[in-house]
């Protein structure tokens, strides 16, 4: 005999307790703002309202245009720190995994290393040329 267990019936009232939480965040936000904005320091003067960052003085326009370079190498770095970052329960597990774990081990790496041999390719880590 096949035993039918039906589904769940969730009511609206199953979803105050995520409201009241919701809700005690916003007024915890709200209260930190009107309270860090009423008892703050209220004192201003052109050296406190001018910029500073690491004791040395701006130079130049904030808006110049900055090589896409920079932004392919930080993407490709964090893509390939993530895929490191799947090794590391896979060798927590090896002896569990056994072979069938090495083998998807070996593909993984085989399509990394065909990732990074795409990007060396097509020059992406050259910072000198005329890719841009």
């Amino acid at each position: 005999m096949l035993l039918v267990v039906p589904a769940p019936q969730y009511q609206p009232s199953d979803y105050l307790p995520i409201l009241a939480q919701l809700g005690f965040a916003l007024a915890f936000v709200a209260f930190a703002m009107v309270v860090s904005h009423l008892v703050g320091p209220k004192r201003k003067s052109t050296v406190k309202d001018s910029s500073f960052e690491c004791g040395i003085e701006s130079v130049g326009n904030a808006r110049t245009p900055i090589s896409v370079k920079y932004f392919l190498t930080a993407i490709l770095f964090v893509l390939f720190d993530v895929e490191v970052i799947f090794m590391y329960p896979w060798a927590v597990n090896f002896r569990q995994l056994g072979t069938e774990g090495f083998v998807q081990m070996i593909v993984f790496l085989a399509l990394l290393m065909a990732g990074f041999a795409y990007v060396i390719k097509k020059g992406i880590l050259k910072w000198t040329g005329t890719n841009a």
